[in-house]
């Protein structure tokens, strides 16, 4: 069993964290930056589901990895957007 933990926006994320999704997690912090939003109160949640981590930010962004171990990012707003 693998236990999930928690950092701040900004800080170095967890050393078993998969190279992939570390660069993922700093696409979305610089696009964040980017957009001038205040995101330093926010921290990101590592848990595993069935092994495999899976990251989600306070405001819904998640990333985890797809098959073939590519980091794949949902956006929170993208996730309601099949009307």
């Amino acid at each position: 069993m693998q236990l999930g933990t928690r950092w701040n926006v900004g800080a170095e994320p967890p050393a078993r964290l998969p190279e992939t999704m570390v660069v993922a997690v700093r696409g979305v912090e610089d696009e964040l930056a980017a957009q001038s939003v205040d995101a330093s109160t926010w921290r990101w949640t590592l848990t595993f589901l069935e092994g495999k981590p899976m990251v989600e930010l306070d405001d819904g962004t998640s990333i985890h990895l797809d098959p073939l171990g590519h980091a794949q990012v949902t956006d929170p707003d993208d996730a309601g957007s099949e009307d």
